[in-house]
């Protein structure tokens, strides 16, 4: 066994957690019972120590191919040879209630020929630090037992033959074809079902979750162009949201390298505000008010239990707590050897102003699109704005966590703006009494990135004051309404943009050369430093900024070129290296909303008739 790329996987989850199906049809990351508890499976961060659940047919020689059943994240992947043809068909449960998670299910049916196949489960408990014990209940059934406190018992069903090997269970069996065999992989705690007619069992527990997510599907308003690839974001995004709590996670793993051997490898398994705020963006733009609903209750709790003169966190867990203590997994040699391999994340401590206008944009949407918001919750948001509007003008560690100093970096000077301006429309909308002084601090913030954080030298809107290089996250600033997409200046950033940044339509986050200091040189053993991948979700905005300065052949040519980086399943990563290849946690929430507010600017101005006269001389690129 050798580490797959990580565009190698699918993803399936009950929307409490998530399991990782590569290729090889090898489950190789899978956190249990919840996004952020430790991981049962996690051969991806460590071969040999992190533990996987594979099931293989022993062919000489074959292909394997990966889909989703349409509108569902039901996973089929397929084994292709000359000897035969298997398929194994993943889901986590899912039902309308959310009460039907805790289980894995895998069904394997030979489609042609006799294949003889084998499996092997092997958990490794707790981030593979606790051991365990098995206990086989019958020939189909064995209980993997963890040792020590707060121990967690999982069950796996089978409908053939269970063995136990050392601390791992195997099968080998033989299938025909049209045969099918089924395996259940549960929290024993659960109640134990399916004993009389276990087939059947699971082909409700198919039938209710193939359902779940068509029907979830066909409720969004969306109808515009590439339909198919928005839904399949969509349902990314609905993946990465608690059924329990409301809360939004960025991505659904730890560890994974922004690059290979380098030391930026964080654990994403937790709610950023930011994040989570312009998913529901994306949520609302596409009709899912229920999980904008879910979100906003969320947040309302977390401003409530803020004390004191305590501000709003950047990070949450998934539950709401705001201590994220980040430590490092010592006994994991990390993907492809890139380690340290945290878990926490101490950004949870930093101070990044630009929360505050993500998330009052979002509050102002739903307030204005779905729902009014409470007279509480208002009174709530209030002291957090009127904390923002004394607070705006210190320096942050800005939208990208670097730890290497604070400056006062122009997307977060432009957040504030947002979050004041947004905040007194809100006021205005719903007559709610305001600080008079919003208006004047706004105006500050706006005349200040005019004059502070302009150059006229270069024409281009800086990282910071003095600062010698462009930002992508200046990208956000006609996105927001902060200045119009065919303002000279800003058109002017744009270029300046382009020559720093933009590479074959792909865009980097900065230049680390020049921007402010991360605090990290990753490096390889030979002592060169490796440059981190672009930014996938900068790319989106890049296409997005495009098609709203009426470059539409561009942006179109740019966003299908974009789309052609996704993987074999249409995700995406949060970066994506020299060749190609996807970088960092795996797959993030951030590019898959950009995926889709880009696609809807697009097509929104594709479909606009101002933009329909193409010159009579021909087709136009760009």
């Amino acid at each position: 066994m050798s580490y797959q790329p990580i565009e190698n996987y699918g993803i399936i989850g009950d929307l409490n957690t998530v399991a990782l199906v590569g290729l090889n049809g090898s489950i190789d990351f899978m956190c249990f019972p919840q996004f952020d508890s430790p991981s049962i499976f996690s051969s991806l961060l460590d071969e040999k120590k992190g533990g996987f659940f594979s099931i293989n047919p022993e062919f000489r020689k074959m292909k394997t191919k990966q889909l989703y059943l349409p509108d569902t994240n039901v996973l089929l992947t397929r084994f292709l040879s000359s000897e035969g043809v298997g398929e194994i068909m993943d889901l986590m449960p899912v039902s309308p209630d959310a009460q039907d998670g805790k289980k894995l299910v895998r069904r394997l049916t030979s489609v042609r020929g006799e294949v003889k196949y084998k499996l092997q489960c092997c958990p490794r408990f707790n981030y593979g630090k606790s051991g365990h014990i098995l206990e086989q209940l019958g020939p189909n059934e064995i209980l993997f037992k963890q040792e020590g406190e707060n121990a967690l018992i999982l069950r796996l069903k089978s409908s053939v033959p269970l063995q136990i090997n050392d601390r791992d269970v195997m099968a080998e069996f033989t299938l025909n074809a049209g045969q099918t065999v089924d395996f259940l992989l549960e929290d024993a705690a659960n109640e134990t079902a399916g004993q009389d007619d276990f087939p059947g069992f699971i082909k409700q527990i198919i039938f209710r979750t193939v359902n779940y997510w068509k029907d979830w599907v066909s409720r969004s308003i969306y109808k515009g162009r590439w339909m198919e690839t928005v839904h399949r974001s969509a349902l990314v995004l609905k993946l990465l949201t608690s059924a329990r709590y409301g809360s939004i996670i960025a991505a659904p793993t730890f560890g994974l390298p922004e690059s290979i051997g380098g030391q930026r490898n964080w654990d994403y398994r937790y709610t950023w505000i930011r994040d989570a705020s312009f998913t529901v963006y994306s949520f609302i733009r596409l009709g899912y008010t229920k999980e904008a609903g879910a979100f906003m209750n969320w947040v309302e709790k977390a401003c409530r239990d803020i004390k004191g003169q305590e501000r709003l966190g950047i990070m949450y867990s998934i539950n709401g707590e705001r201590q994220l203590k980040e430590y490092t997994l010592d006994n994991f040699e990390g993907y492809c050897q890139s380690s340290p391999v945290r878990i926490g994340n101490d950004a949870y401590g930093q101070l990044q102003l630009d929360i505050y206008g993500e998330l009052m944009d979002s509050v102002f949407l739903y307030n204005k699109h779905v729902e009014p918001i409470s007279y509480d919750f208002w009174k709530d948001l209030e002291k957090q704005i009127e904390w923002l509007s004394n607070n705006w003008n210190q320096p942050d560690d800005g939208i990208w966590e670097v730890r290497g100093g604070r400056k006062d970096f122009l997307y977060s000077r432009l957040s504030c703006w947002v979050a004041l301006d947004r905040a007194m429309k809100i006021a205005e909308t719903r007559s709610f009494p305001r600080n008079g002084n919003w208006k004047t601090e706004r105006d500050k913030i706006y005349d200040s990135i005019f004059t502070d954080f302009w150059d006229e030298e270069k024409g281009a809107f800086m990282q910071f004051p003095g600062s010698s290089t462009v930002d992508a996250s200046a990208l956000l600033m006609p996105l927001v309404r902060f200045i119009s997409p065919k303002d000279p200046r800003w058109m002017s950033t744009l270029k300046r943009i382009e020559e720093e940044l933009v590479t074959d339509s792909l865009v980097y986050r900065y230049r680390p050369e020049l921007a402010a200091p991360d605090g990290l040189i990753d490096t390889h053993t030979d002592g060169i430093v490796s440059r981190e991948g672009t930014f996938s979700m900068c790319t989106f905005w890049y296409v997005e900024c495009l098609s709203r300065s009426g470059q539409l052949d561009k942006s179109r040519f740019y966003f299908e070129k974009m789309l052609g980086y996704a993987n074999h399943l249409g995700l995406y990563s949060e970066q994506l290296g020299f060749e190609g290849q996807h970088l960092g946690n795996f797959p993030q929430a951030f590019t898959h909303l950009g995926l889709i507010s880009a696609a809807y600017n697009l097509n929104k101005q594709l479909d606009d008739n101002r933009n329909k006269n193409v010159d009579s001389d021909g087709l136009r690129l760009f």
